[in-house]
C-alpha cells in the first residue's frame, strides 16, 4: 500500500501509512467552511487507527471526540487536554508532553514544543487544555515529518531538524494567530526539509499568508506542495 496524506482543510490532515493505518491531526470537519462537503457529512473517514491533537481549539478539536466514540481510534493528546476527553468518556487516550516518544500501531511518535496557547470551551468560558504542541512522525517505511500545530517561529526548530531529520514539514503560514510566510521560510531552513506543506491559512480574512508568498521566500530550496482541501499527495 502506498503512503499518501490528504488535506481536509484548514489544518486537518489524513493520513494513509504504507501498512494501512489511518491517522487523523487535529479533526475540524462539520463546522470547517474549507472541509469538502463529503467529509463534512462523514462519508469518508469511517475508520480510524489513530489520532493525533496538538492543542484545544475548536478548529483543532472540533470532531474529535465525535470520531473517536465512533471509530475507536487511540488518541494522543497534550496531558490536560487528554484529562479533559477522558472526561467525555473516551478511553483509548494517551496523555503526552513534549519530549515524550510513544511506539504507536508501528510508528515512532514525539510530541514536541510549540509556541501557541491551549483552552476548551466549556459553558461558555475558557478551560485550561495545557500547552500546545506539536508532533514528529517517524512512519512504517521510514519518512519522517514534522507537523508544527499552531506555533510562532521559536529557535529550538533547529533541534528538531538536528535530533529527527524530518523531510516534510506541515507548517502554519495564516499569520495573526500563528506564524505566517516569512517566519515559515526560516522554519524550513533550520528544519532542512525538502518539502512543506502550508496549513492554517484562507480560512478565514484575518488568515492572510498564502502559499505563493512563501513559495516566493523559498525558491527553489524547498518545495512547496500546495494542496487544496480534497486533494491527495503521496
Amino acid at each position: 500500500m502506498q503512503f499518501s496524506f490528504t488535506f481536509l482543510g484548514h489544518s486537518t490532515f489524513l493520513f494513509r501509512t504504507s501498512t494501512g493505518k489511518r491517522v487523523i491531526v487535529d479533526p475540524w470537519l462539520e463546522t470547517n467552511p474549507a472541509c469538502p462537503p463529503d467529509v463534512r457529512r462523514g462519508r469518508v473517514i469511517a475508520e480510524l487507527d489513530l489520532m493525533l491533537l496538538t492543542h484545544g481549539h475548536r478548529d483543532h478539536t472540533a470532531d474529535a471526540v465525535g470520531l473517536a466514540r465512533a471509530t475507536g481510534a487511540q488518541v494522543l493528546a497534550p496531558y490536560e487536554l487528554a484529562v479533559w476527553l477522558k472526561e467525555k468518556g473516551l478511553k483509548r487516550v494517551s496523555g503526552m508532553n513534549p519530549g515524550g516518544t510513544l511506539a504507536v500501531a508501528g510508528m515512532t511518535i514525539t510530541m514536541v514544543p510549540a509556541i501557541h496557547s491551549s483552552s476548551i470551551e466549556e459553558d461558555g468560558a475558557p478551560r485550561y487544555a495545557g500547552v500546545a504542541a506539536g508532533y514528529v512522525v517517524k512512519f512504517e517505511h521510514g519518512l519522517t515529518v514534522y507537523y508544527a500545530g499552531d506555533t510562532a517561529l521559536f529557535g529550538d526548530m533547529r533541534l528538531i531538524g538536528e535530533l529527527y531529520r524530518p523531510q516534510i514539514a506541515f507548517l502554519p503560514i495564516g499569520d495573526h494567530f500563528t506564524m505566517g510566510p516569512e517566519q515559515a521560510a526560516k522554519a524550513c531552513e533550520w528544519l532542512g526539509v525538502q518539502q512543506v506543506v502550508p496549513m492554517h491559512y484562507g480560512t478565514f480574512p484575518v488568515l492572510t499568508g498564502t502559499p505563493a508568498k512563501l513559495r516566493e521566500l523559498v525558491g527553489s530550496r524547498v518545495q512547496v506542495l500546495e494542496l487544496k482541501p480534497g486533494e491527495t499527495a503521496s
